[in-house]
């Protein structure tokens, strides 16, 4: 029996979060401080009876957006190329976690059978009954929709208690509190405060698709050294939108 508030969770990190100079064309892929701290918190919400499934974009690796503004790509074949970035970093987490000494399994939207098992819903929530973490990679497997929109559909998907986004922030701003220090933090906001307020929390699709089956949405920091079980059980800074 977990001792949190929510027995499902989906949650959805950033590739960028992975990466140790995210400001740089010249990156490292990944962080080995943030990818082994990570794996930490997720095992040991495992062990304390949570069901965890896990969206990761792809983005420390390659954005569609770049690439087709750069090369002249066109957007299909290049966010195709960022949904087979989520799947390496996808692989790694695995990898990672497994270390860690939890059951990984990854589940991608494109069917790529020798690495990754194809998503098919009853399966994924089968790995979770059986207190496997499930990676969901390859977004939705279909061009023009973000990682995003992959994590709120499969959020509703495995019928999760609550989406948690993982950002680089502590939660939900007026503004960028890294450009402007007198950004304003939001505690606790309804999903059309969000969209009234023109807060850039995720694209569009996503957060209608959350606002419209009533999924809540927790934004906080992935940067400290225990955040996530922090976050869930209610303590420290972060923002919840329902």
């Amino acid at each position: 029996m977990s001792e949190y508030p929510y027995k499902r969770i989906l949650l959805k990190i950033s590739g960028e979060s992975l990466g140790a100079h995210q400001s740089s064309l010249n990156h490292e892929i990944y962080s080995t401080e943030v990818v082994q701290n990570l794996a930490a918190q997720i095992v040991k919400l495992v062990e304390r009876g949570v069901q965890l499934a896990i969206v990761v974009g792809g983005g420390n690796i390659l954005r569609g957006g770049h690439v087709t503004e750069a090369f002249q790509i066109d957007r299909t074949t290049a966010d195709t190329m960022g949904m087979l970035a989520t799947v390496m970093n996808a692989l790694a987490l695995q990898s990672v976690i497994e270390s860690h000494g939890a059951h990984c399994r990854v589940l991608s939207g494109i069917h790529m059978q020798t690495v990754a098992e194809p998503f098919i819903r009853r399966r994924a929530v089968r790995h979770l009954e059986k207190g496997r973490v499930v990676i969901f990679a390859g977004g939705t497997g279909n061009p023009y929709f973000t990682t995003d929109t992959a994590a709120a559909l499969r959020a509703l998907e495995i019928q999760a208690d609550v989406m948690l986004k993982a950002t680089n922030v502590s939660g939900v701003y007026s503004s960028d509190p890294r450009k402007n220090p007198d950004a304003v933090f939001y505690e606790q906001l309804t999903y059309q405060q969000a969209i009234d307020q023109n807060l850039k929390i995720m694209d569009g699709t996503a957060f209608t698709l959350l606002r419209d089956f009533h999924m809540p949405l927790v934004v906080f920091s992935i940067q400290s050294q225990d955040s996530l079980h922090t976050v869930l059980k209610g303590e420290g800074q972060f923002t919840k939108i329902q």
